[in-house]
């Protein structure tokens, strides 16, 4: 099968590899779309440490079932399907709990790093574990269901809110692909005043017309004073770090009200500033939020309702072929673009 190799940090090339034979509750799926997330950018250059080469990324992706291992059921061969990034072993303390993404041995598909190497679907084919395989209604295409991935961290970072943000509006610092996701979930589960905070003109615009009812630049407004001056001086109820970077999550504090909520799913860097003492004394909640945990089919049904729109978040859909092109022109950070979808 055709593969798209990180041969080295900053080298991907397309090489020929043999197909993979699923384990026995594994599926083999011939992947029909894959989407290039940021984490696969930013990784192919080394950057964190978390895609040591050589190996095959791609996390984001739908397809069809080619071969279900012997002890697999209710999928069959040619069912369209789309898969969990995330590996998890279904039998530890968290998996029972539901919290799949917190699991002991947890992996995650296209990563390479210290703990263990796990090909991805930047290629023909792929093998994933039964568990974390959902049908795709008629309706979605291959494209959009390759982007349950990211909508199902923007979902489980709006659902770590526990409902915080109904009583006031709420602030998402990042308009990439999850900040974006998470503007829409939060408009399809009733928020009124929801407010978008980017550096890209484009970005914002692209958020206001997915719902965000307010943008703002930041080199163009003091964001913290902003808020408040809007909420008569009380601050926002919720907000949500979908950058991760000391002036981002800085600002994502600052402008909450007392007692209110900061969720983080932004992870751009290892380690970002915290203003401790605002923190302390306004009593201010932080958490984080980490990939999803089960929120495949609501995403599914989001798609399929219309409720979530993914089709203007797609940049390009190209050849698997030209994906060292297409990694080329988001390392560089060409403007305009959010995601590109390869197909293989």
């Amino acid at each position: 099968m055709k593969a798209l190799l990180l041969a080295e940090y900053n080298k991907l090339t397309i090489v020929e590899r043999p197909e993979p034979e699923p384990a026995a509750d594994e599926v083999l799926i011939r992947v029909r779309a894959a989407g290039i997330c940021g984490s696969d950018v930013h990784g192919a250059g080394g950057g964190t440490g978390r895609r040591v080469p050589p190996v095959v990324m791609g996390h984001e992706a739908a397809g069809t079932v080619e071969v279900c291992g012997s002890e697999v059921s209710g999928l069959r061969p040619g069912e369209r399907v789309t898969f969990d990034s995330t590996i998890y072993c279904g039998a530890c303390e968290y998996c029972r709990s539901g919290l799949v993404n917190m699991c002991a041995s947890r992996q995650v598909l296209g990563v390479s790093c210290d703990e263990y190497r796990r090909d991805g679907a930047f290629a023909g084919f792929v093998t994933v574990p039964a568990r974390g395989v959902y049908p795709i209604p008629e309706s979605v295409t291959f494209e959009q269901a390759a982007c349950v991935e990211p909508l199902s961290v923007a979902v489980h970072a709006v659902s770590r809110a526990g409902g915080g943000g109904r009583n006031g509006p709420v602030v998402v610092f990042g308009a990439g692909m999850i900040g974006i996701f998470v503007v829409q979930v939060l408009k399809a589960r009733g928020v009124e005043d929801v407010w978008a905070v980017d550096l890209d003109s484009h970005r914002l615009a692209l958020a206001a017309r997915r719902g965000a009812d307010k943008t703002f630049d930041p080199r163009e407004t003091d964001i913290a004073a902003h808020v408040h001056a809007l909420t008569a001086g009380n601050g926002a109820a919720l907000s949500i770090d979908a950058v991760g970077v000391d002036q981002t999550l800085g600002a994502a504090v600052d402008c909450l009200a007392k007692q209110g909520i900061c969720v983080m799913v932004g992870n751009f860097r290892p380690v970002a500033a915290l203003p401790l003492q605002r923190t302390v004394v306004r009593e201010i909640t932080l958490r984080g939020s980490c990939a999803s945990a089960g929120e495949y089919p609501e995403c599914l049904e989001l798609l399929e309702s219309g409720a979530v729109r993914v089709d203007p978040l797609i940049s390009a859909v190209a050849p698997l072929d030209d994906g060292p092109r297409w990694f080329e022109r988001l390392r560089n950070g060409e403007p305009g673009l959010l995601k590109v979808i390869l197909k293989p």
